[in-house]
């Protein structure tokens, strides 16, 4: 029996599961990440861990994004053959118009991330169309939706390789791993996909993505086939590798590992990566001709109580009246809280100062002595000064870094993750210091916040520069002005340690 399925109901549905995804976590990922937690030894990774936890819960009470970085869309829609669409436009724009409701929200705007012209102009759509989309015609009289809201941090950690048929997957992924650094946020879930051809394999891998954390529960039954042997295989490995929570060094690194494959032509072996961060947001929906599939809100007891409390030795400092001279005592790994007012930058922000410098141009912010916060925020609604600001990747900015410290006098920069050597090597020469926030805890970050401004640049959007008014906001030491980085000696550290544990 044929079904017909109303534009209305399908654009309401999407509309409705990605504003439900920005702000809440799936139920497994917040179980898995909490029993991480409980495992954790290394000090700096539970911490991070726990403010994870602390953010999923105040997003899921207060209704607002996870990450400010809400993603760019992806969705598998698997048609059945028996299902009849009542639509006046395209099945394409029906979707985006779903995208387009979700991310102008009144009551949550998301932040659009899109641009148009990626080669070019580089120009936001404003509200985060177009989708990317999959479609798929089976079986049946219902269509099945995936929607799935991807952060660029971890998007840009993505792997591709055409092996060899007799090179070894598991070798590949190791390899890999580690030069993906911190960037896509872990703990999270790496998606692997092998086979088909170049586009198959990545698209696998960022469908596999999609099923629930259940790792354990193969660890307990075991692998009945190929893939489930590489799930296997991997999670003990990956973590192994002592990454552990952003990169600081710990005992997980992955919540979980997937596996997808498809047959292959016999001369290659075409395999990818992509990680999902600390903000996994995805969600699924089936319509069946009756109305719109709407999204069940989990109960608020799902999340643990968890609380976050600074140690004894961390260290206040005033952004006001902080020298270069104070931060040559700063300690790598050392807890800092933050006060006072902080500018902000990012990648095109960056790019116009270093422009603007080459050319012998003023700029229009002063930044001598000053720290600039890599960060693009989501607009405020309601009281907020200001939306979720969680940090973006830092290593994004590392071409600039050099520039940036000899001739505008900065003094510091906070971001995501770790910083390549060009740029630890222009922090050591110019005796400055770089200090990483959480990524994934956005509205918790947002709330140490208690001013801002757009001061330069509005017409770049969320990559403005502002300046920011921040009452004790929590960062690490990640790279002290003598070019020591935790996220080289960290992982090191407990990689050491998990393996001498493993042969005892």
């Amino acid at each position: 029996m044929t079904t017909v399925i109303r534009q209305e109901d399908l654009i309401e549905s999407v509309a409705d599961a990605l504003q439900f995804i920005s702000y809440y976590h799936p139920k497994d990922f917040i179980q898995a990440v909490y029993q991480a937690y409980q495992r954790e030894e290394s000090q700096a990774a539970k911490d991070a861990m726990a403010q994870i936890l602390i953010n999923s819960r105040m997003c899921a009470q207060g209704h607002r994004p996870i990450c400010q970085d809400t993603g760019i869309v992806t969705v598998f829609v698997n048609i059945g053959m028996d299902v009849k669409f009542e639509c006046d436009q395209p099945l394409d724009d029906v979707i985006n118009e779903g995208v387009r409701r979700a991310y102008t929200h009144a009551d949550n705007v998301l932040r659009a991330s899109v641009l148009a012209d990626p080669d070019g102009k580089r120009q936001n759509t404003k509200d985060n169309t177009p989708a990317i989309i999959h479609y798929k015609m089976v079986p049946g009289n219902t269509v099945e939706v995936h929607v799935a809201a991807k952060g660029g941090g971890s998007e840009a950690k993505s792997k591709f390789a055409m092996l060899n048929p007799s090179d070894s997957v598991v070798d590949w992924v190791l390899k890999m791993v580690p030069q993906m650094g911190a960037g896509w946020c872990p703990p999270g879930m790496l998606g692997i996909g092998i086979g088909g051809t170049a586009e198959k394999a990545m698209e696998l891998a960022k469908e596999s993505l999609l099923d629930p954390i259940d790792i354990h529960d193969l660890q307990a039954r075991g692998a009945s086939n190929r893939a489930e042997e590489l799930r296997l295989e991997l999670f003990e490995k990956v973590n192994e590798l002592g990454i552990g929570a952003q990169g600081l060094g710990g005992l997980t690194t992955v919540l979980d590992v997937k596996v997808k494959d498809y047959p292959t032509h016999a001369a290659n072996k075409p395999v990818a990566i992509i990680p999902n961060c600390a903000a996994t947001r995805h969600a699924h929906f089936t319509l069946d001709g009756t109305g719109p599939s709407l999204q069940t809100p989990p109960s608020l007891e799902d999340w643990p109580e968890i609380t976050w409390e600074v140690g004894e030795n961390v260290r206040r400092v005033n952004l006001d009246t902080v020298t270069p001279e104070d931060v040559k005592d700063w300690q790598p790994g050392e807890t800092v809280l933050l006060s006072g007012k902080m500018l902000t930058g990012r990648d095109a922000a960056h790019k116009k100062m270093v422009d603007m410098i080459e050319r012998g141009e003023e700029l229009p912010v002063d930044l001598k002595g000053r720290f600039i916060y890599y960060v693009g925020p989501v607009d405020p609604v309601g009281e907020e000064v200001v939306g979720p600001a969680g940090p973006t990747t830092a290593t994004r900015m590392d071409k600039f870094t050099d520039t940036m410290l000899e001739k505008t006098g900065l003094t510091g920069m906070i971001g995501k993750a770790e910083r390549g050597q060009v740029a630890i090597d222009a922090i050591k020469k110019h005796g400055a210091v770089y200090l990483m926030a959480v990524g994934g805890a956005a509205y918790l970050v947002s709330k140490a916040i208690k001013g801002a401004e757009v001061v330069a640049f509005e017409e770049l959007g969320m990559e403005a520069i502002y300046e920011f008014e921040v009452e004790d906001m929590p960062v690490t030491v990640a790279v002290d002005s003598r070019g020591s980085s935790v996220h080289q000696t960290g992982p090191v550290e407990w990689h050491d340690k998990i393996i001498a544990a493993k042969a005892v």
